[in-house]
């Protein structure tokens, strides 16, 4: 049994990447990263270090041809600003579903993506390929592919079109984000070493929507974000 997993280089999916460690071994881990057309390549510089941290090997593809006709907030060539409030407080404003940093398809095209590296990396062994999708993401409709039934449909779909050799794992699609966290920490995740903020900054702005999830997440488990002093 092999491991591929999905590394952004933020909370969830670190958090990810060590529990796929704990259960297979580094030696049967990979990590692969995914340029979309971000505005700022922070998250994927903590990727990189992060595969270091765990002496696993780090693969990158570039997905950016497919999304430079979006307009999502989080992409390159957008005109909209990074919405700095919560996704509780946006979705109260504005209705439940799409939020301004949805990317369309995203977790669908990184998914199809990486079923594909993983069977070519690992063509003799069955490939469990991880995704850090998790209920917070999902609530309200903000993220519809990181909901429970697209991650089934997903699962589905991959383990059909690679004969079976190609499994998705995502361990916290019912969990919410302190609980993940609260995972990481028993495993020592280094979260110090970790991005989430939708800014490019030197550091967290603090008030984006990630940045406000991650905080809670880890106030709910009695510490302090590693990366706000």
């Amino acid at each position: 049994m092999k491991a591929i997993v999905l590394s952004s280089g933020g909370v969830d999916s670190t958090t990810c990447l060590a529990l796929s460690i704990d259960r297979l071994g580094k030696e049967n881990v990979a990590a692969v990263s995914i340029f979309y057309g971000q505005k700022h390549d922070k998250e994927l510089q903590c990727a990189r270090k992060i595969a270091a941290y765990y002496e696993v090997p780090h693969y990158e593809l570039d997905l950016s041809q497919i999304l430079k006709y979006s307009n999502s907030s989080l992409l390159q060539n957008s005109t909209d600003e990074i919405i700095h409030k919560s996704y509780a407080e946006q979705i109260e404003e504005q209705g439940e579903g799409m939020v301004s940093t949805y990317v369309p398809f995203r977790n669908g095209l990184m998914l199809s993506a990486v079923a594909s590296l993983g069977m070519s990396l690992f063509l003799d062994d069955t490939v469990q390929l991880y995704l850090g999708a998790h209920a917070d993401d999902a609530a309200g409709n903000a993220y519809a592919d990181c909901s429970e039934a697209f991650v089934d449909a997903m699962t589905k779909a991959i383990s059909l079109g690679t004969y079976d050799k190609v499994q998705v794992v995502a361990p916290f699609a019912a969990k919410n984000k302190a609980q993940l966290v609260k995972v990481g920490l028993d495993l020592k995740v280094p979260y110090e070493l970790t991005w989430s903020c939708y800014e490019g900054g030197d550091k967290p702005c603090g008030t984006c929507g990630t940045c406000i999830d991650r905080i809670k997440a880890f106030e709910l488990n009695g510490t302090t974000d590693p990366l706000i002093k």
